[in-house]
This record gives structure tokens, C-alpha cells and sequence, in this order.
């Protein structure tokens, strides 16, 4: 676990074309709660809408604990144009042993549709499989939300199934549908 920790504690930053993928600021707040008091953008996350700026930098303030103790975290993403923190992806959990990953992520709704989640979670899949040295990475969506599943399948994630009442969400039982994408294939499709 010591390898992982030392990146996480100390995220690299990463660049697509749209957008620069950095570690949460403090200076966050502002554009993060814009986005996460909607209940929209909560509405398939397991994260409520934020009630106030003072809860967006609670989350700020316990993420950033996360990378000083080298726990698995997210980026910030940041479009290049406007310098406006948008959304996050990032890691849920690693596991060292299995060399496996959880990545999950949320988007402003005023960006949905425009592929930028589609060119973070790419980057974030070279990230675990050339940095982490990650063999397996996967991610999950409430069934209800199947443009989440869309972005994973572009990535070259694998739909695996569906796991009935896998999580309790705002009080309900919800069924997420899996994906997940291994490093050979992705490799493969990287050449």
C-alpha cells in the first residue's frame, strides 16, 4: 500500500485536451457547490445536494485530509478554457493485493453531454494503469442513470452485470450496473 500512498498523497496533475485533472483546492468551494447543491447532478450519487458553501468545504477539508494520510482520492476538473472547477473523478478504493480500483465521478450539469467526463475518465484510466500499475479498474452506475454507463463503455469498460440492491440511495434500494476494464484490453486499444 505504500507505493499507492505516496501518489495519492501527492496527486499528479493531468491534462486532456478540455481539461486539467489537479488535486481539490480550498479554492474549490465556490465552483463546487454551484454544481453540487443541484439536485440533479446528486440525484444517482450517493452524496446528498450541498445545503450550503459550508458543507461543500467540509467535503473540501476531508479530502484533502485523504491525501495527506496517501488514501485513494479525486481529481479536480478543471476546464482549460475558464479555469472554472467543473466536477471530480477519482479513485473510491484501491486494493494493492489484487492491483484493482473503483473510479467514480460527478460533472456540473451545465457540462453533461459534452463528452469532457468521457476525456477525464480516459485519463484517469492511463493514470491507474500506467502509474497505479492497476491490472483491473471498474466503476459502477444506479440503472437508472444510463448515460453514466455510456461514458464507461466509450472508455472501453465492459458492461459485467447488474447487482440487484447493491446500494441504499436517498432510502431506496437502487441496482447499479457494473463495468470495468483490464489492463491488457485497454492496452490493446491503445496502441
Amino acid at each position: 500500500m505504500q507505493f499507492y500512498t505516496g501518489i495519492f498523497s501527492c496527486l499528479p496533475r493531468l491534462e486532456t485536451d478540455r481539461l486539467i485533472l489537479r488535486p481539490l483546492q480550498m479554492d474549490d468551494a465556490k465552483d463546487m457547490y454551484a454544481y453540487a447543491r443541484d439536485p440533479e447532478v446528486s440525484r444517482h450519487v450517493l452524496w446528498d445536494a450541498h445545503k450550503s458553501i459550508w458543507e461543500t468545504r467540509h467535503f473540501l477539508r476531508f479530502a484533502r485530509n485523504q491525501y495527506r494520510r496517501g488514501f485513494p482520492g479525486s481529481f479536480a476538473m478543471e476546464l482549460k478554457e475558464s479555469g472554472r472547477m467543473i466536477g471530480t473523478i477519482g479513485f473510491m478504493w484501491v486494493n494493492p493485493d489484487y492491483k484493482s480500483a473503483e473510479v467514480g465521478y460527478s460533472l456540473s450539469r451545465d457540462y453533461w453531454n459534452r463528452g469532457l467526463m468521457t476525456e477525464a475518465l480516459e485519463a484517469t484510466l492511463r493514470f491507474g494503469f500506467e502509474e497505479l500499475k492497476l491490472n483491473r479498474i471498474e466503476a459502477q452506475h444506479d440503472t437508472e442513470n444510463p448515460a453514466s454507463g455510456k461514458v464507461m463503455a466509450h472508455c472501453g469498460m465492459q458492461f459485467e452485470g447488474v447487482m440487484r440492491s447493491r446500494v441504499m440511495n436517498k432510502g431506496v434500494f437502487r441496482d447499479v450496473a457494473v463495468y470495468a476494464v483490464l489492463k491488457n484490453d485497454w492496452q490493446k486499444s491503445h496502441i
